[in-house]
């Protein structure tokens, strides 16, 4: 089922890096040659948000994102994304860079 999230993005590992990164086999077998991003789901917080979030003990929803097109850490991104197998992780189908 595709659903559209937004992230940030708080980590990429470039298709030529993976061998390096230490990934979960099932997760290295998804990426092959593509780009992983892992990111907080839903953009970038606010300073008052992340007081909020802390004192209300919301925590952060990490989601790992594995993609064909590059995201520069920092970057926020609207992607439509399918659903694995692995929990929190998601194949982007289309993707869009919110400024």
């Amino acid at each position: 089922m595709t659903e559209t999230i937004t992230i940030e993005v708080i980590h990429a590992v470039a298709p030529e890096e993976l061998d390096e990164a230490d990934l979960q086999p099932s997760l290295r077998e998804l990426a092959d040659s593509r780009h992983v991003l892992v990111g907080r789901r839903g953009g970038r917080q606010s300073w008052l948000d992340r007081i909020r979030a802390f004192v209300a003990r919301d925590p952060v929803e990490a989601v790992t994102v594995v993609t064909d097109e590059a995201a520069s850490e920092g970057a926020e991104l609207t992607l439509a994304v399918d659903e694995t197998e692995i929990a929190g992780v998601y194949v982007a189908s289309a993707t869009r860079t919110v400024d």
